[in-house]
């Protein structure tokens, strides 16, 4: 049986954190791609060798043409200019769009029939803009933040409680920046609601860090921004793609009606299989929590408006 082929563009620290979660997991044969000359080639060389000691034996290669991920079965988009620090994810926009345009194109033309996973930042902008650039179903195009901001939480959560993260599980919805919106009431520990484990105000605190996560990374990196735990979330999602696990993990997805919302990629839970993003699930929400999604919802709204298409 032949292997999946996952297309990874970007090879800097993102996309380099990509294809080894990716080739831990033997996802199938990958392909780093970047305009960098001798970037793409020498980390999918070092990646490769590291395979004898890690025990997968992949085909792994890096180029800087397009042409070495034709029939990739997923493609990571991952380029773009990193966060520096007092730089938001909304200031990246106007850089990131003539990036993200090019690369869909040549995406699209090498691999037509590929699920799309968008990483750029802002993210659910420039999941929005593949969408449209690529001409791609919906399901076939879908970003990666929930996963990432929710494992977050689940280790904040841990950490307050002295407690295994393999027993937390946390909900976080909405955009992926500033506006993202953890739920504590979905936020549980072996099925106990943190809730009746923790002071809101404690809570509260658990809630900020989460939030500001991302920003924190940027502040003690000061030359750069988080890339490990972004890339360990992409192949979770790569992996519930092509072996059609049918998760349900909080992913940015396209949203035609669900939450009240229309025309707009927005952060949800999403059961992620062979399709791409088959299902939308629509969680009840109170009337603070849905009044916390609107703004997030208006915020997104507001960055989309921006783009030029």
């Amino acid at each position: 049986m032949a292997r999946a082929k996952v297309a990874i563009v970007g090879a800097g620290n993102v996309g380099a954190s990509v294809a080894q979660w990716a080739a831990a997991k033997e996802l199938g044969d990958i392909v780093l791609v970047d305009i960098i000359e001798g970037l793409p080639e020498g980390r999918a060389l070092d990646l490769w060798e590291s395979g004898p000691i890690c025990g997968f034996d992949l085909k792994i290669r890096g180029s800087q043409g397009y042409e070495a991920t034709a029939d990739s079965e997923i493609v990571i988009i991952t380029s773009g200019v990193a966060r520096k620090p007092g730089m938001s994810r909304e200031d990246l926009l106007r850089v990131n769009q003539n990036i993200v345009e090019s690369v869909v194109g040549e995406v699209v033309r090498w691999s037509p029939d590929c699920t799309l996973i968008m990483v750029t930042n802002p993210l659910d902008t420039m999941s929005y803009l593949a969408w449209k650039v690529s001409g791609f179903p919906k399901n076939r195009v879908v970003g990666q933040a929930g996963v990432l901001d929710s494992s977050r939480f689940r280790a904040f959560v841990a950490e307050e409680l002295g407690i295994s993260v393999e027993d937390t599980q946390a909900l976080v919805l909405g955009g992926h920046g500033d506006e993202m919106v953890p739920l504590p009431r979905y936020c549980t520990v072996s099925g106990i609601p943190i809730t009746q484990l923790l002071a809101c105000d404690r809570i509260q605190k658990i809630i900020d860090r989460t939030v500001n996560a991302g920003g924190e990374i940027v502040k003690l990196l000061k030359t750069g921004s988080a890339y490990v735990s972004p890339g360990a979330a992409v192949a979770e999602m790569v992996e519930a793609i092509l072996r059609d696990k049918k998760r349900i993990m909080p992913c940015s997805a396209y949203l035609d009606g669900e939450y009240g919302l229309k025309d707009i990629y927005f952060g949800v839970p999403a059961k992620l299989g062979a399709c791409g993003v088959e299902k939308v699930i629509e969680v009840e929400l109170t009337e603070e929590e849905r009044g916390f999604m609107e703004r997030s919802a208006a915020l997104v709204r507001r960055s989309i408006s921006s783009l030029n298409l």
